[in-house]
């Protein structure tokens, strides 16, 4: 099977010296030379003249029964074609390069005779990536410069250059080192998984703790039972920003970092932990969704962190959900898997419930750490000034930590300015031109962006439309606009804002985070990104702007969202010693979801959502998936859905719904026209084959690409 878009095995003759299943080889393929795995023996359906032969076999360890056998789970399950499994399993530079000895460059400890700019931009590359190695060419295009520059450096030391085997083993890792001294149901739990470790056998287990109740420390332990046995480890976060914590905590649990795989990570070290995986050189591996597909020659144990966060949900290429490959995955290689959450996802908790997934539960907070008080401000009741969003309350609230030297967190789940620019003279809203969306000011960037396409331009003076100038006002507030009113309320406070697109790069975020931790700033400003895992000892009050953001819209989540959302949040809050407060802005107090977040009730909460989609026959009590289609002609996608939606025989005969066509929410995206239809099944049937003899009736033309995603997490 080749990594390029032919979905069907291709049959060659073996190369002198022969071939195994499963050997990574370099084939013919047209005029051209590609990637390949060796599936088994050839069909021998074609005349062996012309067969072409397999032109190398490459020196690297060969995919194992138990990778390809998930590929093709993988492959049958989210409906995507073998091949772009196969691509997405090999998605490392240079697998065709021969293992040699190679010149690589580091920070140095000189420094350059003389600063221009082109040596900075090197050296901020070197310092964003800390102690990372990169080729001279991948050194050189990061920064913008040409290898010249990079060569300068190193001869006045400071870029260091190195000759080093291409690839080179990750550092061994303690694996009797016992780390934080655990206690009470931390201790029982940590015991537990270390059995499922050892046990050699598929399990997964929901690891469910509150927040700061050392969930981490925990499922460590059973990291340091897998390794004891020999076996390799894979940890999966949800967001990049949350590495660096985490990889201090390894390193100082284990005595080594471990090897780290995201987008965050260079070409060169992708490449090495790719090779290193699959010789057993890795023993632990810390990484995002992706790193699901490295080929780990034993994998022991899959530890999803934060697994009800929906960045698991891969929305582009191939559509999965990392939290469920995860379990797939396992049961191919005899591991166990551990979902932690102190949320978890609805799925995850109705598989627990019913006995699928094996719970533990850590109920108080590590050490001295108290869970945080929760309290609603009534913003019925609150006198605002205009375009202003902290209500009196809440500013005396943040005013009394900041006096006390403690930090506050104020969030609100909104990036930018603010989300939209109305023109106060013809009421034009202004909208991205390549799709239905409205155009956010980022006043930090002097540009308006698209959030759906990345589409940007500079803030106009005059109204595109009446072209009046002066008009333009943004309406409602975001993460930018709240620095702006908290730098007007808080004059004397350092003010730090936390958001994803206000950072050049994952290390500058990261380092940000770190100085947040150490005591860098009073009041922090955050988006969603705070929500993740992250731990400021000082931090002792959180504010939620607008707690009532989420409680609309027709998505079957946004409760189960929001009251994640929430606690995550609030779970900022007193971390250490001192006690914690959380404060939400609400116009709804009396709703259901913001009852159940200040009251704690959460298996209530699980317990009447879980009802009400069970009485629905929605996930995870009932079986869905979104077809989209899109295309730059409105009509041809209306055409194709309706058709479809009127030839539903092979859905109806295992008693599933079409529902639509009808635009997505947002119908327009880069230009192209989106329609949606939505399949609703019960739970125990065969979807995947109903949709795929579906799909077949029809010929979809060139310029239409229809998209099927399993078990649709967002609807837009």
């Amino acid at each position: 099977m080749t990594t390029q878009p032919i979905d069907r095995f291709l049959d060659y003759k073996s190369p002198e010296g022969g071939c195994n299943t499963g050997d990574f080889v370099e084939v013919p393929l047209g005029p051209r030379k590609v990637l390949g795995v060796i599936w088994g023996v050839g069909e021998g359906r074609f005349d062996p003249s012309k067969i072409r032969g397999v032109s190398r076999v490459l020196d690297v360890p060969p995919m194992g029964q138990d990778m390809r056998e998930f590929l093709v789970r993988s492959a049958e399950y989210t409906l995507t074609p073998l091949s772009q499994m196969v691509r997405l399993a090999t998605r490392a530079p240079g697998l065709f390069d021969p293992p040699s000895m190679r010149k690589i460059f580091r920070m140095g400890t000189g420094t350059p005779d003389r600063m221009t700019p082109a040596r900075e931009k090197v050296l901020a590359v070197l310092e964003d990536y800390g102690d990372m190695s990169f080729t001279l060419k991948e050194l050189a295009d990061m920064a913008g410069v040409t290898s010249s520059v990079v060569k300068g450096l190193a001869k006045q030391g400071a870029v260091r250059e190195e000759d080093t085997p291409r690839d080179l083993s990750f550092p061994l890792l303690r694996h009797d080192f016992s780390g934080v001294a655990l206690e009470g149901d931390q201790n029982g739990a940590a015991l537990e998984l270390r059995e499922g470790v050892a046990a050699r056998a598929y399990s997964t287990v929901l690891l469910k703790g509150v927040t700061g109740s050392g969930k981490t420390e925990v499922y460590l332990e059973a990291v340091a039972e897998c390794l004891r046995l020999g076996r390799q480890a894979l940890v999966l976060l949800p967001e990049i920003a949350l590495t660096a914590e985490f990889l201090t905590r390894v390193e100082k649990r284990f005595g080594a970092k471990p090897a780290e795989w995201h987008s965050g990570v260079t070409m060169t070290e992708r490449r090495r932990v790719w090779r290193m995986v699959g010789a057993g050189g890795a023993e632990l591996v810390v990484g995002a969704r992706s790193a699901l597909f490295l080929p780990f020659r034993d994998l022991g144990l899959i530890v999803v962190d934060e697994e009800h966060d929906t960045s698991y949900k891969q929305e582009e290429g191939v559509l999965y959900s990392a939290r469920d490959m995860a379990v797939l995955r396992a049961t191919y290689c005899a591991a166990e898997v551990v979902l932690a959450s102190a949320t978890p996802s609805l799925e995850t908790w109705a598989n627990a419930e019913a006995g699928k997934y094996k719970r533990l539960d850590l109920s108080s907070r590590f050490g001295e750490a108290q869970l945080p008080e929760m309290r609603a401000i009534d913003m019925r009741s609150e006198k605002l000034a205009s375009n202003h969003w902290i209500s009196p309350t809440l500013k005396a609230a943040v005013q009394a930590r900041v006096d006390a030297g403690e930090q506050a967190l104020l969030f609100i789940n909104r990036r930018g300015y603010a989300p939209t620019t109305l023109c106060r003279a013809c009421g034009e809203q202004i909208g991205c031109e390549f799709c239905d969306a409205r155009m956010v000011e980022h006043r930090f960037l002097k540009r308006l962006v698209c959030h759906q396409c990345g589409e940007t331009k500079p803030m106009p003076i005059e109204c595109p439309s009446c072209k009046v100038e002066g008009k333009l006002a943004p309406v409602g507030p975001g993460v930018e606009r709240l620095a702006e009113e908290v730098t007007e309320l808080f004059p004397d406070a350092r003010v730090a804002v936390l958001s994803s697109d206000l950072f050049s790069s994952a290390r500058a975020l990261k380092e940000q985070i770190v100085s947040i931790a150490q005591g860098g700033a009073d009041i922090v400003i955050g988006t969603q990104l705070v929500a993740k895992g992250h731990n400021f000892p000082n931090l002792t009050l959180v504010g939620v702007i607008d707690a009532d953001l989420g409680l609309q819209g027709s998505d079957l989540r946004a409760a189960e969202r929001s009251f994640q959302l929430m606690r995550q949040v609030s779970g900022r809050a007193g971390r250490a010693a001192k006690k914690g407060t959380a404060l939400l802005q609400t116009f709804q107090p009396e709703h259901p979801v913001i009852r159940a977040i200040l009251s704690g009730e959460e298996e209530q909460f699980w317990r009447a959502e879980a009802a009400e989609r069970m009485e629905a026959g929605v996930p995870p009590y009932g079986r869905m998936a979104g077809i989209v289609l899109s295309s730059i002609d409105v009509q041809e996608v209306f055409d194709l859905g309706g058709e479809m939606a009127r030839l539903d025989g092979p859905l109806r005969a295992i008693g599933a719904q079409v529902f639509g066509p009808a635009p997505a929410p947002i119908a327009r995206v880069r230009g192209r026209h989106r329609v949606r239809l939505l399949v609703k099944a019960p739970k125990n049937v065969p979807l995947q084959k109903a949709l795929t003899k579906w799909i077949a009736q029809f010929k979809i033309p060139n310029t239409l690409r229809l998209s099927v995603d399993i078990d649709p997490q967002n609807f837009f």
